[in-house]
């Protein structure tokens, strides 16, 4: 059987591929924040995993961080 991963883990994770994305890219929050014309804050609430992302918004950082949306999205 699979293990259940709650919300807030899922936020977690996530966040923290976006995280390793950007470092990839050797980006600080402030650089991805201005590529995404948002603020500092924004994606600090992304990585630390206290914001929820929609799907449309999901896409905007893949494309913007150039990876494919299943690497933000693998949370295994």
């Amino acid at each position: 059987m699979e293990k259940q991963i709650n919300k807030l883990e899922l936020l977690r994770k996530f966040g923290l591929n976006v995280k390793i994305a950007r470092l990839k890219k050797s980006w600080t929050q402030e650089q991805f924040a201005e590529k995404l014309n948002k603020h500092l804050k924004h994606i600090s609430k992304i990585e630390t995993g206290r914001m929820n992302m929609t799907l449309g918004k999901i896409l905007e950082l893949a494309q913007a961080l150039d990876v494919d949306i299943n690497t933000l999205l693998d949370i295994d």
